[in-house]
């Protein structure tokens, strides 16, 4: 079978696609991409799973195979979050590392994220190659056979995060907090973190459960009515989530409001910013919210779109020219941070902001919009019947005046089509590369208006009304 790389590596469901076999196939390919032409290249490689059923199998089964290429291996000892694998391969000077995670796929989905030597996703050049690889067929090594050992990166990680937030000002404020790590990988990390440093924490779902309590661990407004009850019931100052694998967020407002991960990419942003002086611009994705563009000409720095994928924004990090990038799909990471979604750090600035602002976010939000204008995104899929899949990348290349009565002012093909419309608003659609899917986003004042763009988009795609 043909094994493609997505946004943020390679997902199937466990023994269908992803089996031991395959596994085999993609890293050993792996391991020939880091030693073809290299011969200087560092020789040490980061292994490591999220919670997720047989993780613990399948990273013993790739220390082993990259042990063979002669690659000495540190193998994470538990479940860890992806932004910890960041840091571990940076903190050891590794070539790379691999981990076994499908994030917020629901639990029949199993996963390989591999990320090169700066802790980064790897870049479409390298997956490619390695996609190259898996065709091919690279070979088990048969040289020389490195050391496996294990290793514990929680405690180098936490210290590192406790260098890159006010701890002691969320201490100060003695707020009280819930977190739900969904059952994930993100256990023993954002709770203990907080709590080592005397904050009160109420921690849900606190155990492993490798079907994530039988739905996806993604942590959107839809999965969290349990932290948001007990925000509300017990008025504590925020309910903190995380997905899967640690690298998304959610987070809840002490009046049981989801804040979006649109609004609160621009409101940290915002306080970024203002609170520690940084003058490097803002990055978001071509799908996220453009309430950023907004805060980035609000406090006069730079604004950078980017393809969705965050190892496009995490380029931006390794060269220190952002103050923070986010996406719409709630993953962000900030100045001298990793050039990957860390959904712990994020949960960790929304406490960070709330006390050092001594105001709620929902509050801080106003704020903002009172100084740069309310934007509303929202998002559907559209699925596609055979005919339309067919016709799909022509009426996609077609440059439209106007769509159902709002006229296009220019057109962005950075990543799918964005349509920008005289009135200020605009409209992405961004075919899905595995299915026949189209995924629409969209952006307004209101959320009806909002609605109203996403169901033209549906219209025009399905072909139900003219081009203007």
């Amino acid at each position: 079978m043909d094994i493609r790389f997505g946004t943020s590596g390679w997902r199937a469901v466990i023994a269908e696609d992803f089996t031991f076999d395959n596994v085999k196939r993609v890293v050993n390919s792996i391991c020939g991409y880091l030693k073809t032409g290299r011969p200087n290249e560092k020789s040490l490689l980061i292994v490591g799973h999220d919670s997720r059923f047989m993780g613990e199998r399948f990273a013993a089964l790739a220390a082993d195979i990259a042990a063979s290429h002669g690659f000495d291996v540190l193998k994470c000892s538990g479940p860890t979050p992806t932004p910890t694998m960041s840091h571990a391969i940076r903190n050891n000077s590794a070539a790379g590392g691999i981990n076994f995670t499908a994030s917020h796929n629901p639990p029949e989905y199993q996963g390989i994220k591999f990320s090169t030597s700066d802790g980064a996703p790897a870049l479409p050049e390298i997956t490619k190659a390695i996609e190259k690889g898996i065709a091919d067929g690279v070979p088990a090594g048969n040289g020389e056979k490195g050391n496996i050992s294990d290793l514990d990166p929680c405690e180098a990680y936490l210290e590192d995060l406790a260098s890159k937030v006010d701890l002691d000002a969320i201490a100060e404020a003695k707020g009280r907090y819930a977190y739900d790590p969904l059952w994930g990988a993100g256990r023993g990390y954002l709770d203990r973190l907080l709590k080592e440093h005397g904050v009160e924490v109420e921690t849900i779902h606190d155990w492993r459960d490798v079907t994530f309590g039988g739905r996806s661990p993604e942590p959107g407004e839809d999965h969290l009515d349990e932290l948001r009850s007990l925000v509300v019931e017990k008025g504590l100052a925020l309910g903190l989530a995380t997905d899967g694998d640690g690298d998304r967020f959610g987070i809840i407002d002490s009046n049981g409001q989801f804040i979006s991960p649109n609004h609160f990419v621009a409101l940290l942003a915002d306080y970024l910013v203002e609170s520690r002086g940084w003058r490097e611009g803002v990055a978001r994705s071509v799908a996220t919210t453009h309430l950023v563009d907004r805060v980035a000409d609000d406090r006069g720095i730079n604004l950078y779109e980017t393809p969705v994928g965050f190892k496009f924004i995490g380029e931006l990090i390794n060269k220190d020219e952002i103050v923070l990038g986010g996406e719409e799909s709630a993953g962000l990471s900030i100045k001298g941070h990793f050039p990957e979604k860390d959904g712990i750090i994020a949960c960790l600035l929304a406490a960070e902001a709330v006390a050092v602002r001594g105001t709620s976010l929902t509050e801080q939000l106003e704020e903002l919009y009172s100084r740069v204008g309310r934007l509303e995104s929202g998002r559907i899929g559209v699925k596609l019947t055979d005919e339309v899949a067919a016709n799909l990348k022509e009426r996609l290349e077609q440059e439209p005046s106007a769509i159902d009565g709002r006229k296009v002012a220019s057109i962005n093909r950075l990543d799918g089509v964005k349509f920008l419309f005289e009135d200020g608003n605009w409209m992405l659609m961004r075919p899905s590369g595995t299915e026949p899917l189209v995924r629409v986003y969209a952006e307004s004042p209101s959320t009806k208006e909002t609605e109203q763009i996403l169901e033209s988009g549906r219209k025009y795609l399905l072909g139900d009304q003219s081009k203007g």
